[in-house]
């Protein structure tokens, strides 16, 4: 529970006690804005509200002086290139703080076998093969079939499709093991809906046969996982 206070303390100050008047100034005087000061502020202040444990407050303080080393860095070494890249390395590196200052301090006697199950394993397995492996995998499928004609002049964003792929077969995988098959058929409604304006104004035979072939072993791929994950459960407990 603590864990996930500090984590909520970290959301609530990064997410919805900054505006972006706050942000830009912080961009244009970095280590010389008052807006970071008080931003790393009032992330203490929450850290103290929402654990409401004086005795905490070498956790608190550790959090608090990292966040500011941590925003300090990103401001000076941010570019408009790296801004993106930066914000990621930026929040991934709040969050880590938090996980080692909660392992120090709160779960040290407790260890990790709490967090690392077999079921644990066994589901983070699942997820991770739904996304980049598998990603590759389609990527080598349809490897066999250069469509980059049929959809020249028809550009989306780049990686789009990849990233839509990944969020279908988490999706349906996460359906799945929670025994919602409605919510399954509702996404594959969905994604024909979307795609039919571009199959009927293509009118490219190879086109639809693509992005059929596509959704199916993807969902397809999904589903089966999600199976495999309920079969093993029970064989593990």
């Amino acid at each position: 529970m603590i864990l996930i206070k500090l984590i909520l303390a970290h959301l609530i100050g990064d997410f919805f006690l900054q505006s972006t008047s706050w942000i830009k100034e912080k961009e244009r005087k970095t280590i010389r804005s008052p807006k970071l000061y008080l931003h790393v502020f009032i992330h203490i202040i929450l850290l103290f509200v929402i654990l409401w444990d004086i005795s905490k407050w070498p956790l608190i303080l550790i959090i608090g002086v990292s966040h500011f080393i941590i925003d300090a860095l990103r401001l000076t070494l941010q570019k408009k290139k790296t801004k993106r890249l930066l914000f990621f390395v930026d929040q991934f590196l709040h969050l880590l703080v938090i996980l080692v200052v909660y392992w120090l301090f709160i779960a040290k006697d407790t260890g990790l076998d709490h967090l690392l199950t077999d079921h644990t394993i066994l589901l983070l397995t699942c997820v991770l093969f739904l996304t980049v492996p598998m990603s590759i995998i389609m990527k080598a499928i349809f490897s066999k079939w250069n469509i980059s004609k049929i959809i020249e002049g028809n550009e989306s964003l780049k990686d789009a499709g990849k990233y839509i792929g990944i969020l279908e077969r988490v999706l349906v995988f996460v359906f799945v093991i929670l025994d919602h098959w409605e919510a399954v058929g509702f996404l594959i409604t969905a994604k024909s809906v979307f795609r039919f304006g571009d199959l009927r104004e293509s009118k490219e035979r190879k086109l639809t046969e693509y992005i059929l072939i596509g959704t199916l072993i993807s969902f397809g791929i999904a589903i089966l996982v999600g199976l495999l994950y309920l079969v093993s459960v029970p064989l593990i407990s």
